[in-house]
């Protein structure tokens, strides 16, 4: 009887220790089955802190380089403003050193055009002044009939003609030759038994030219129907 009571006892105490054993293993489960998930989930935030944190450095990182291109480019353009200021300064003032010039240059030619004239005026006026002396003596003759008279006439209209031939004066010729639009005017046709179509046939009124320009154009009767 006291056999069987100590090996109940025995058998009572094992299923004590078995239970407390398992109560501990599943008390070791439970408390590793709760701390596995929040161990994991830990790990999860920081590694997206730090992936957050590496790409918060990156763009920092990227948006300083955008911020010093950005610099460098405002740098440059006003580098390039200043540049371009100075070299539109720099021709206005070419400019207006050539309209100054020019200016200067037009009124100096404007001078000396005048001056160039008056010097003409002068010398043609001169040359001039011992035809009228002799025009003058011819009119104070008081037989203007006698052959002196016509002579003296015919002398001062050739002293004419030849201070008109020393200013390049030329007559244009007409009389016998063809029609030329160029030096002549015609102002009439005729018929010709001896010259032939387009050739002029009389002069109404000389022309004349110098160095073969046109001061006035002869005017002729041209031989045509």
């Amino acid at each position: 009887m006291v056999t069987e009571v100590k090996m109940a006892e025995n058998e009572t105490n094992e299923d004590v220790r078995e239970n407390a054993e398992n109560e501990d293993f599943n008390g070791n489960v439970e408390e590793g089955l709760e701390n596995a998930p929040k161990e994991g989930a830990e790990q999860n935030i920081n590694a997206k802190h730090a992936a957050a944190a590496a790409a918060y450095a990156q763009a920092a990182k990227e948006a300083g380089a955008v911020v010093d291109e950005v610099a460098d480019e405002d740098v440059t353009v006003e580098d390039e403003t200043e540049t371009l200021k100075k070299e539109l300064a720099d021709s206005e003032s070419s400019l207006k050193r050539l309209r100054a010039d020019f200016e200067n240059f037009r009124r100096r030619t404007n001078k000396e055009k005048e001056e160039v004239g008056q010097v003409v005026r002068e010398e043609c006026l001169r040359s001039l002044l011992p035809l009228l002396d002799n025009f003058e003596r011819a009119m104070a003759t008081e037989d203007k009939t006698s052959d002196s008279f016509v002579e003296g006439v015919n002398m001062i209209f050739g002293q004419f003609g030849e201070i008109l031939k020393n200013f390049g004066l030329e007559e244009i010729e007409a009389a016998g030759n063809m029609f030329d639009p160029n030096f002549h005017q015609a102002v009439g046709r005729t018929a010709s038994g001896t010259l032939p179509d387009g050739a002029i046939a009389a002069v109404f009124q000389k022309g004349y030219k110098v160095k073969d320009r046109v001061l006035r154009p002869a005017m002729v009767q041209v031989v045509g129907e």
